[in-house]
């Protein structure tokens, strides 16, 4: 791998890529959107807005990376110039990948016009990486002299000659990882068949007793054996998490049922009919109480039931119904400092990157934010982001540095590695969506954590996200129902500070969450984790995070232990049944707590461990910049990755891009569109041996420089273009058809990690 990597980049960066029969600046110029072609001038020479991107006498200012004096570019270096960037609205920006997912509101309710794109992406879209004219599925697996009959005869529109779509219309094979295809590297077969864009490795020309010649597809079936070895009935080889068609037709079509979440539900109903619970009742223009909501924010009216007239004078305490699960049964989690965790990504949190982190040294990791609605209705896109690889639903490895287990009869071997996060506006979907993901789901879940931190205009202003923070007793229903319908899963918690600057209210939240308020006080709504990000929604991604107000925060969580004890003996004591992880210190259930906010180094790391009293930390765009952010975790010192070693790193994630989305022309645009999204983040890595100290802070940017070599170099630049480059070095020229439009501010620092 290392000597096909550093062969490619030596040939990427001399301009003389060997990867294809076409060249790289051929394909550059046909990618994405018109551009100016670079033009090489002094620094002397630049306009006053590129001066002010390239000012040299900034380096020790605050805020700016500190480079060794002798990688900084000089006045008469040369230089390619750059374009400004516009001051847009950073919303739009960060929101993109939203723009066309459904809205989080009611199950019932008809789809809104989509709206008009806004901002400066408003044209980003990734074009098409599609064959001139497809193969027919009837041809796409089997030899060409032996076909599945084509359903459509003569009116298909997809090709039926297989010597003429591989001559004509498909792209020539792709000369990267040494020709041989990854996918059927690893698994025996390609799924891809005939469309794969490296067939030529796993297909060959026969000829028959007739004396005709054939061409036919090659399996392994060693290797198959030992991959299908890792899968399940109706289940793909090698992924956890994935639905049947059938399951997904039963959501589709509300055919799934939910037993536990309607019986909570009921139960709700009657807590909200009910005058004790309430405290008042709305009157109709008749006179009489009317007809009940499902919860407070649910647009779904239940339908009048003739014989419960007289429940209404039931007394409060017959009201009550016992849940059927309660978070002391459920399975046990751990966090400490041997378990870093990855944290849920927007965009980045994908499958083949949660693996590569995962092979770095991440302990959990989480899905990418999934909408409880489009989950409901069996939407292929959101379960997507629910799909995991086995590495990532596997036993944790880490060993306990202490060697002391604090929580009673935790069980390394039944926990997991990988978590889902949900965002739901209204109690039932959250508790809905609960259910389905802990049922279906073939191979379980660690946890089902909420998102009450996302500060996207779009999830906000549903009432998602960090508008929750604004309505705790609505959070706090959804994560009492979350609890009764998730069987053994446990269920978490990730919130911001507040809403607004100044105006911190997690404090509050926290201790709602952990003892219970006004009627609950007492009576915990059980989450087994909380994790804080030391940041406003108010504040979004600028300025650093305030891990004073997560150590205030911790500090908090370990005196409300003691509040819990001072209720002892009182009607309010705390049901053992509903706290989760039993502590071995305490009476009393743990409730792990996790800080969240610009961990870019070991450094960083261990001292939030430290002083901030936190159970775990969680990283996020430190590990987009630096996947390798787990290993000097787990090494304790820096790790001055050269640029071959970094290449390698990008050579791993196409390999897993590549068996996660297909190594046909339509796998190689996903794979391709997904790196350059993180190549966005990774290009603002500058190597530890280029600073004058240490340790760098992740909101620093870096002035112009050059690196050690050539690669390094390249692997620093902005340009997108060059991050085209890099990618070509593995998945080879890019389609024509194919378009990336960096995100707005791409080098900025307000993004879509949550974190």
């Amino acid at each position: 791998m290392t000597e096909n990597s550093q062969d490619q980049a030596q040939a990427s960066v001399n301009g003389t890529s060997h990867i294809s029969g076409d060249t790289i600046a051929d394909s550059t110029s046909t990618t994405v959107t018109q551009a100016p072609p670079s033009v090489k001038r002094k620094v002397d020479d630049l306009g006053p807005t590129d001066s002010k991107l390239d000012a040299r006498d900034d380096k020790r200012r605050k805020g700016t990376a500190p480079i060794k004096e002798e990688y900084l570019l000089k006045s008469d270096d040369v230089v390619e110039s750059r374009p400004p960037r516009d001051e847009a609205d950073d919303d739009a920006a960060e929101a993109f990948h939203h723009k066309d997912r459904q809205s989080v509101a009611s199950h019932n309710s008809k789809p809104k016009r989509r709206e008009r794109k806004q901002g400066q992406n408003k044209a980003r879209d990734f074009g098409s990486s599609r064959d001139e004219v497809g193969l027919c599925s009837s041809r796409a697996h089997k030899p060409e002299l032996s076909p599945d009959p084509c359903s459509y005869g003569d009116k298909c529109r997809f090709e039926h000659d297989l010597r003429k779509y591989l001559q004509e219309y498909k792209r020539q094979d792709l000369s990267t990882f040494n020709g041989i295809c990854p996918v059927w590297q690893t698994k025996g077969r390609c799924p891809a068949g005939w469309k794969c864009r490296f067939v030529g490795s796993h297909s060959k020309e026969v000829e028959r007793e007739d004396g005709r010649r054939e061409l036919i597809l090659l399996n392994d079936e060693t290797k198959m054996a030992e991959y299908a070895a890792t899968s399940t009935e109706e289940e793909e080889a090698g992924v956890a998490n994935s639905l049947s068609t059938q399951q997904r037709m039963d959501l589709t079509k509300k055919r799934m049922p939910t037993p536990k979440s309607d019986s909570f539900l009921e139960w709700l109903d009657s807590q909200s009919q009910n005058p004790s619970a309430q405290g008042r009742r709305q009157q109709g223009q008749d006179g009489r109480a009317s007809t009940a909501l499902r919860n407070s924010s649910s647009p779904e009216p239940d339908p009048a039931q003739p014989g419960n007239k007289g429940n209404d004078q039931m007394d409060s305490r017959a009201s009550f119904m016992d849940t059927p699960l309660r978070p002391s049964e459920k399975r046990r989690l751990y966090f400490g400092v041997e378990t870093p965790v990855l944290a849920p990504l927007t965009t980045q949190g994908n499958l083949p990157f949660r693996r590569l982190c995962t092979s770095l040294g991440a302990t959990f990791t989480y899905s990418e934010m999934a909408m409880s609605m489009p989950l409901l209705q069996g939407q292929k896109s959101e379960w997507a982001l629910i799909k995991a690889h086995e590495s990532d639903v596997q036993p944790p490895t880490f060993s306990l540095k202490n060697g002391e287990n604090i929580v009673y009869d935790y069980d390394q071997s039944k926990d997991l590695c990988f978590g889902a996060q949900i965002a739901a506006n209204k109690p039932w979907l959250a508790i809905k969506a609960t259910e389905v993901l802990t049922t279906l789901l073939p191979k379980g879940l660690r946890v089902v954590d909420l998102n009450v931190g996302c500060p996207i205009d779009l999830v906000y202003r549903e009432g998602a996200g960090s508008a929750l923070m604004d309505s705790p007793p609505k959070l706090e229903k959804m994560l009492r129902g979350m609890n009764a319908v998730s069987g053994e899963t446990p269920v978490t918690v990730k919130i911001r500070m507040g809403t607004r600057d100044k105006q911190p209210t997690a404090q509050k939240l926290v201790e709602r969450l952990v003892l219970g308020a006004g009627q609950t006080e007492g009576n915990p709504c059980g989450v087994a984790a909380i994790t804080l990000h030391g940041r406003s929604r108010q504040q979004r991604y600028s300025r650093s995070a305030d891990w004073d107000y997560i150590t205030q925060t911790a500090n908090l969580i370990k005196k409300l232990g003691a509040k819990a004890d001072s209720l002892a003996d009182t009607i309010r004591e705390p049901d053992e049944r509903d706290l989760p992880n039993g502590h071995n210190s305490s009476r009393h259930g743990k409730v792990f707590f996790l800080g969240n906010g610009d961990v870019y180094s070991h450094e960083h790391y261990y001292d939030h461990i430290e002083h901030a009293k936190v159970d775990g930390v969680m990283a996020a765009r430190g590990a987009l910049i630096k996947p390798w952010l787990f290993e000097e975790i787990a090494a304790g010192q820096y790790l001055d990755k050269s640029s071959s070693e970094r290449l390698q790193i990008i050579e791993k994630f196409c390999r897993y891009g590549l068996e996660a989305w297909g190594s046909d022309e339509i796998g190689v645009g996903q794979t391709r569109r997904f790196l350059l999204e993180w190549l966005s983040f990774a290009c603002r890595y500058v190597p530890v041996g280029l600073l004058e100290y240490l340790p760098p802070n992740i909101q620093d940017r870096p002035p112009r420089y050059k690196g050690r070599d050539e690669l390094e170099t390249l692997m620093a630049s902005d340009n997108y273009k060059d991050w085209i480059k890099l990618s070509e070095m593995f998945l080879g020229p890019a389609h024509k058809d194919f378009q990336f439009v960096p995100k707005h501010k791409s080098n900025a620092y307000e993004i879509e990690a949550e974190g």
